[in-house]
């Protein structure tokens, strides 16, 4: 193929992306991520995109600690951290997360994405398996294909086919077998059944995995997650999750579990041996969002409201949603064209929402997904309610009203 053949062959990826109604656009905030939001020049949106599920992605308190760390020790560490780029700030935090998980250590990396590509390849080899959930997240998908170990799939939630797959992993070899599921389904709003999965895992004497992102900071007692949740904390061997959501809202992952994984991650986890340590800043308002998530039962309280008064209203008005008991409420819409129109008049109306298509998502299963935060209030809800009735019957789209 020929240089102008190529970039001609991109272009009608893209015109392809566009015709079939699944491009993405960027839309460019002039002001915090908050429960409100402004865009450019076309004013004040309703919120309901941010996994800020907290309200601490401009929490005075969480910016005022970001800028004292980096007041103190600089825009960045210019470094990864075994050559020069540790400080006492960064060993902190991740007393802190382990401390607050309830775990032996943790370890930090750039995004959880690099935390679920750096667990896979050290801990595991060709004698050993994975036996993963469908539904996981990409990253978790990307750093199974970095490791030798076998891999199994199983349907989602579906614990009947996580026995068939967990019987043929320890028919298939004599070494370690490592369940992995999202402790939250993120497009979808469900939570694991990780009771059940841990219960399989003792049958099979299985390790299993959680990336909790969706959860840390909300779900559970004290927002330590879904194992906790579940009651079944001592028996999760690996936790990854995220300061980049509830925690906050900037940026850093982290793994959290008994010392010799994460002593074996720091000696052989390539996204964190290959990257540059967090930024002081970053690691400054993390703490401080771990300190204030750690006692705000208040404003988990407030979320879980918002979410219980939002999933009502728009099932009393007909829509069509998924999910249960946590605050990601997706509305589905099936047809990619459907819900992008959808979500355009929706922000014309006050509310900033995103459709989501494939690949996100499978065809035929585009949605808007709509996310609650205890920064909002309940005219903000008022607000968002009205604005998707009002959408729908603008545009034509059935819904069965009840």
């Amino acid at each position: 193929m020929r240089r102008t053949d190529f970039y001609e062959q991109l272009e009608g990826t893209l015109d392809g992306i566009r015709r079939d109604g699944l491009w993405k656009h960027e839309h460019e905030l002039v002001s915090p991520q908050s429960g409100e939001i402004t865009l450019g020049a076309t004013g004040n949106r309703v919120n309901l995109c941010a996994n800020n599920y907290l309200g601490l992605a401009d929490d005075p308190n969480v910016v005022a600690a970001a800028k004292d760390t980096m007041d103190r020790l600089g825009h960045g560490m210019a470094s990864v951290r075994f050559i020069c780029g540790t400080t006492e700030e960064h060993c902190l935090l991740e007393d802190d997360i382990a401390t607050y998980l309830r775990t032996d250590a943790a370890i930090t990396f750039a995004a959880c994405f690099d935390a679920n590509a750096a667990v896979f390849e050290p801990l595991l080899g060709a004698a050993d398996a994975i036996v993963s959930d469908s539904l996981n997240h990409a990253s978790i998908i990307d750093g199974v294909r970095l490791s030798k170990a076998r891999r199994y799939r199983f349907a989602t939630r579906d614990m009947t086919d996580l026995r068939t797959q967990l019987e043929a992993a320890r028919a298939e070899g004599d070494g370690a077998v490592l369940i992995v599921t999202d402790g939250v389904f993120s497009m979808d709003g469900y939570l694991a059944d990780l009771a059940a999965v841990c219960e399989l895992a003792d049958a099979f004497d299985a390790l299993v995995m959680v990336d909790d992102c969706h959860a840390t900071g909300l779900i559970g007692p004290g927002g330590r997650g879904t194992p906790t949740h579940f009651e079944v904390a001592d028996r999760v061997d690996i936790v990854t999750s995220t300061l980049g959501k509830a925690l906050g809202g900037a940026m850093g992952g982290f793994v959290a579990a008994r010392r010799p994984i994460v002593d074996l991650l720091r000696q052989r986890g390539r996204p964190y041996l290959f990257s540059n340590a967090l930024s002081p800043a970053h690691v400054g308002g993390a703490r401080e969002a771990i300190r204030i998530a750690a006692t705000s039962d208040d404003r988990r309280e407030r979320l879980m409201r918002h979410a219980e008064r939002f999933r009502s209203a728009m099932t009393a008005a007909g829509f069509e949603l998924t999910g249960a008991g946590h605050p990601i409420v997706p509305v589905m819409f099936g047809d990619a064209a459907v819900a992008a129109s959808m979500a355009e008049r929706v922000m014309e109306l006050g509310v900033y929402v995103t459709p989501f298509s494939f690949p996100v998502v499978p065809h035929g299963q585009a949605r808007i997904r709509t996310q609650m935060s205890a920064a909002l209030t309940d005219d903000h809800l008022d607000t968002a309610i009205e604005a998707f009735t009002q959408a729908a019957d603008d545009l034509g789209i059935e819904r069965s009203l009840r």
